[in-house]
């Protein structure tokens, strides 16, 4: 794991996007540790932070595509569990597409976009809201990371 973060780091804006599209996708990964070093680097945050948000942002789409598929026994397959699945659809229920902002939420994240396809959520509001949402989410590490570097 380490080998690849240093391979992701060496690579800049373009390894902080694909690891954070792995990160916003079902595979398992910490695209923050990522954006934490390429901004202790001296990379510009600000475009740190556009670069994960929008891998962020694609990784959480291709959950939304799975879900468009429709077949629950595919999403299962892929690590989100019953429970995952009932808890968000819980937590969607009459709320549409603009829940997609809490994309970001660990556990349950994936649950929301890949529900959010299987029920057919406007593309262009989903899209965006799940952009708002992991745009704050990098803004809230950053500064969190920043604010703790500063006590010492």
């Amino acid at each position: 794991m380490e080998t690849l973060t240093q391979l992701l780091v060496d690579w800049g804006y373009w390894g902080l996007f694909l690891s954070a599209f792995v990160a916003g996708s079902i595979l398992p990964f910490s695209s923050e540790a990522v954006l934490v070093v390429l901004v202790r680097m001296g990379l510009d945050p600000v475009l740190c932070v556009a670069a994960a948000a929008s891998g962020n942002t694609l990784g959480g789409m291709t959950c939304y595509a799975i879900g468009m598929l429709g077949r629950t026994s595919w999403i299962e397959r892929l690590g989100v569990t019953p429970r995952q699945l009932a808890r968000a659809r819980k937590f969607l229920a009459g709320r549409g597409a603009a829940m997609a902002f809490f994309a970001f939420l660990p556990t349950i994240g994936e649950a929301i976009a890949i529900l959010l396809g299987l029920m057919r959520s406007n593309l262009p509001i989903t899209a965006a809201a799940m952009f708002a949402g992991k745009t704050a989410r990098y803004v809230v590490v950053l500064l969190s990371f920043q604010g703790i570097v500063s006590l010492f």
